[in-house]
């Protein structure tokens, strides 16, 4: 039976072209377009003609009277204008020949009160061309180019999955088969590049060959995610031609939405900025609400960080500046941007400008109230920025001013900052340490419970209620319940929804910002899992377990012990990330809590003498405590707080110490690690952990060490905005039960493995073929396995492995240089693997090769699983572990205090557990306790234990140097220890080691 051809790539083209020519568009043809010039010169001269013939007529007697000659030297002078000022550019303003000026293109009018303006719009000339040879020096073919009356402005490679691709290979077709040196790809010409198959698009500004850069396209599906929701027509990506190519919307686009961000350099080429789908869709979404309803009404913009808020905003002040309702009437008469970012502030202008071309048209109220109220009331300006504590008088301004209409856009709150709520701190002298912080913790509190600009800029709206006359349009990232209601609209459950919504997990997915939830940890995990490493022999037990296990009984106030994890955890694991450039953030619970941690931070390193780590501390007013009265800038050594952003932002300094500055409206993308010391709740931990997921090249993960919060609370704060699921590792043994599994596979050597890294490293041949010769090996043995679920079980373990071990390698400092190898090579040999036939091809993991840093130690990956909730760690398949019988430990610890006069404390009882647990994962042991009695058992069992102790003297020598030292303290310890242990073991329902 022959095929009709409806899965091929073929018909998707057709498909897409049938629909736009149906819908407005025309035709265009391979024999019109010049090569030389990337100009479609049919259609240029048919606008021309159509709209302007008096000025051509009058261009043609300039140019000697003949057309052909005339047509010849202005199609020369258009492209030598579009080459200098770009495509849009010269769309919007046109260009002179000769002092004639001919428009290149007709934007629909804001309003209908000019009819020859609409019959000037409805004459452009919007061509769609199949398969364009696009260069004169080669027949490479495009399979779509978008022009607007001659000028290329786009274009797109489809990939079908039912002939076998995917928009993958269009990316790749892109990067490798489309060069930037041809003048149509050049960047002044068409101004985006789509890469497009049934479910998904990506596009580009700019092509770079192999280092081109793809931004997602995409709606996002039904639970917040990445990708699109299924469509009813088939092609989920069929948006982009129904809906962002209709002609309107495409023209539209054109005028309102592209420009470009100047170069920051001396000869550097300014960015094209094309809006993603989501901030192109709510601009859209919000003008249209306003057109058809008018003002009085307000919208909550719910976008996360990464979704670039700052150029959503820009373009929706300025299209809500201009729109007009169905009778030609002016909706708004003035917008009102309130913000305390200075960035948002120039954008706003540039932005507008390139659109306008009016001076004046943006004002910057930054001097008193009287200056705000005048320029509401009256003056050129369309576009009013002003700070939140002017707000009041914008409302004020809309009750009296009842003849004007107002759209009040609020960009989410910035102002910790400047941390002025909390002012100077005179502490309770005479107190305890512990009670004079306690006693500063809650002041502090106090003084920043009303200090929030957001329940400031909700309780100033509901104060005076709806105005018939003001529209509010609020863009947050992390609303709070307040913020929705007043802002929000009523869904059909009677709660209150935002208007737009681009998710966390959005963002996320589509690579924007990092998920800070994947490297988070409490720190009672984090020391279970230091602590533990000590029980395993190939670990380097003076680093894991002496110098770590002594911090269990770490004391909220102690701050000096928490000094000592934050600097030994950065220098030995965040320094090197990024490149070596990480930096990490203290975040503390009052401005009393900064002080001392700076001092007792400060004189660890010194006492240490490291010079690889400096602190800053970021607190507002003055502290006063008992060695004298302290400021940020004096404890910084006069650096002043505007210049502290500045001053951490470079070479010198390593850890920012924060208390209610920088927790929010900080974006320092080289932040890597947070050190948490503070209750955090709600969406003010939303906000603080969100600090670290600013993307930045070779940063591809985060790390939270929290010794405040417990991982349900975060999990529970982050639930309203993305669901996630923090999953806390606990056994580092785990690491040798996913090593151990991959070999069961037979397809790892390693020697391989070890000769591998040797050369990744440059220790050894380091040439590119070096690697893969040392790959291929298991490459091939991989490919000998059967297919299906025995490749797919060794993918499992594989990725297993690296996970477990990206994780653990943050907290305990292995020293199994084998199983850094293994690591090394696990990871290389992932990406090598060749994909099942799945009839797609993915890229995605050679793209991630671009940022891997070849360090044994030091850039893990941190992911961790997802899901719906907080789910336990990594288990593996061997001993299950019971539960510690805490009740008898103590018992235990009591008798010894009492019998031996001894103070051993809970970390004494943590450590008898751990000896406890290794036994029972002895299998010599194990056998023993099943085959013999109790008295017979012990004999085996004293050898064992013995070891264990002196293995682990360094660690805790007060304990186990008893142990060794009195005979009688250590028969009670040996007795107790060695009869649970015989019970667990002999109990039926316990899991053995091994099986």
């Amino acid at each position: 039976m022959s095929q009709s051809g409806a899965h091929l790539e073929q018909a998707f083209e057709a498909e897409i072209e049938a629909h736009l020519l149906a819908h407005g568009w025309c035709q265009g043809a391979n024999t019109s377009y010049d090569r030389e010039l990337a100009l479609d010169t049919e259609e240029l001269f048919t606008f021309v003609g159509a709209t302007q013939l008096d000025a051509w007529e009058k261009l043609v007697g300039r140019h000697g009277g003949d057309q052909t000659t005339a047509q010849g030297k202005f199609k020369a002078r258009l492209a030598d204008e579009i080459g200098r000022r770009g495509v849009i550019d010269v769309l919007r303003r046109g260009i002179t020949d000769l002092g004639v000026k001919l428009d290149l293109a007709y934007f629909r009018p804001a309003h209908g009160l000019t009819p020859e303006l609409e019959e000037r719009y409805q004459a452009n000339r919007c061509t769609v061309t199949r398969q364009l040879r696009y260069a004169p020096t080669h027949d490479g073919e495009l399979d779509l180019a978008l022009f607007v009356n001659g000028l290329p402005v786009a274009t797109a490679e489809l990939k079908n999955h039912l002939s076998g691709q995917t928009v993958e290979h269009a990316k790749k077709q892109y990067r490798e088969d489309r060069s930037p040196k041809d003048l149509l790809l050049s960047g002044k010409r068409a101004v985006a590049h789509f890469a497009v198959d049934p479910a998904l698009v990506f596009m580009t500004t700019r092509l770079q060959g192999a280092s081109t850069r793809f931004l997602p396209f995409n709606r996002g599906t039904a639970d917040g995610g990445a990708g699109n929701p299924p469509s009813p027509t088939g092609h989920r990506t069929a948006y982009l031609w129904e809906q962002v190519w209709q002609r309107d919307n495409w023209l539209d686009l054109l005028r309102r939405f592209i420009h470009v961000e100047p170069g920051t350099g001396k000869g550097t080429t300014g960015a094209v900025i094309f809006p993603r789908y989501h901030q192109w869709d709510a601009v859209r979404r919000l003008v249209g609400d306003a057109r058809d309803r008018g003002a009085g009404h307000s919208y909550l913009v719910q976008h996360s960080a990464g979704s670039g808020k700052s150029n959503t905003i820009a373009w929706a002040a300025h299209q809500l500046s201009n729109v007009h309702d169905s009778d030609d009437r002016k909706v708004f008469d003035k917008v009102v941007v309130i913000t305390d970012r200075v960035v948002l502030d120039r954008r706003l202008q540039d932005t507008i400008f390139q659109f306008d071309h009016k001076p004046g048209v943006v004002a910057k109220i930054d001097k008193n109230s009287a200056q705000l109220a005048d320029a509401l009331a009256g003056g050129a300006a369309q576009v009013i920025i002003t700070t939140l504590q002017k707000f009041p008088v914008v409302l004020r301004a809309g009750a009296e001013l009842q003849t004007g209409r107002y759209a009040v856009v609020i960009d989410e709150a910035h102002s910790s900052q400047t941390g002025e709520a909390a002012k100077d701190l005179k502490q309770v002298l005479g107190a305890s340490a512990e009670e004079q912080l306690e006693a500063a913790a809650a002041q502090d509190a106090a003084a920043g419970a009303g200090a929030d600009a957001e329940d400031e800029l909700a309780a100033a709206v509901a104060a005076r209620g709806r105005q018939e006359n003001l529209s509010f349009f609020a863009f947050t990232a992390t609303p709070k319940a307040r913020t929705l209601e007043l802002f929000g609209a009523p869904d059909d459950g009677g709660n209150y929804a935002p208007f737009h919504l681009y998710s966390m997990k959005q963002a996320i997915e589509e690579g924007f910002i990092l998920d800070v939830l994947k490297g988070y940890t409490t720190y009672g995990s984090y020391w279970k899992i230091a602590s533990a490493a000590a029980q395993d022999p190939d670990v380097d037990k003076a680093k894991a377990a002496a110098q770590l296990a002594r911090f269990v009984s770490l004391h909220p106030t102690n701050l000096a012990q928490k000094a000592e994890v934050i600097v030994e955890h950065f220098r030995a694991h965040t320094r090197r990330k990024i490149g070596g450039h990480a930096k990490a953030m203290v975040v503390t619970r009052s401005r009393l809590h900064a002080v001392r941690y700076k001092l007792a931070v400060d004189a660890y390193i010194a006492e240490k003498g490291y010079s690889d780590v400096r602190t800053l501390v970021a607190f507002s007013g003055a502290v006063e405590d008992r060695d004298g009265v302290y400021t940020e800038p004096q404890m910084n050594g006069g650096i002043a707080e505007t210049a502290l952003p500045v001053e951490f932002a470079g070479e010198g300094y390593q850890v920012l110490i924060v208390a209610e500055k920088y927790q929010t409206g900080f974006d320092q993308p080289l932040l890597h690690t947070m050190y948490v010391d503070k209750k955090l709740e709600r969406v003010k931990a939303v906000q603080t952990l969100s600090r670290l997921n600013r993307i930045y090249p070779g940063k591809t993960d985060t790390f939270v060490l929290d010794f405040a919060n417990d991982a349900e609370q975060i999990q529970d704060a982050f639930a309203p905005f993305f669901e996630a699921t923090i999953a806390e590792p606990t056994d580092p043994n785990l690491l040798y039960n996913a090593a151990a599994r991959l070999d069961e596979f037979g397809v790892i050597d390693r020697e391989e493995a070890a000769a591998f890294t040797a050369a990744v490293l440059g220790l050894g041949e380091q040439t590119n073929a070096a690697l893969y010769a040392r790959l291929d090996p298991a490459v091939e043995r991989y490919a000998a396995l059967e297919e299906g679920d025995a490749r797919e079980a060794f993918r499992g373990a594989l990725s297993a492995f690296v996970r477990v071990y990206s994780f653990l390698a943050q907290i305990v400092p292995f020293a199994d240089v084998e199983l850094e190898q293994l690591y090394t090579y696990s990871r290389f040999l992932a990406l090598r693997l060749p994909r099942e036939k799945t009839g797609t091809l993915d890229l995605s993991d050679d793209v991630m090769l671009t940022h891997l840093r070849t360090e044994l130690i030091g850039e893990h990956d941190l992911s961790l699983t997802e899901g719906g909730g907080v789910v336990p760690g990594f288990t593996g398949d061997g001993a299950g572990g019971q539960e510690p019988q805490f009740a008898k430990l103590s018992e235990i610890i009591d008798r010894l205090n009492d019998r031996f006069g001894t103070e051993f404390t809970e970390a004494d009882k943590v450590f008898v557990d751990q000896i406890e647990q290794t036994c029972v994962e002895n299998e010599a042991l194990a056998t023993q306790a099943r085959v013999n009695s109790p008295e017979n058992f012990k004999l085996a069992f004293d050898k064992v234990l013995e070891g264990l102790v002196i293995d682990r003297l360094d660690a805790n020598q007060d304990f186990f140097g008893r142990m060794i030292d009195d005979p009688a303290f250590g028969a009670v310890v040996r007795d107790y220890i060695a009869q649970n242990v015989y019970s667990r073991l002999n109990d039926p329902e316990a899991r053995l080691p091994g099986l």
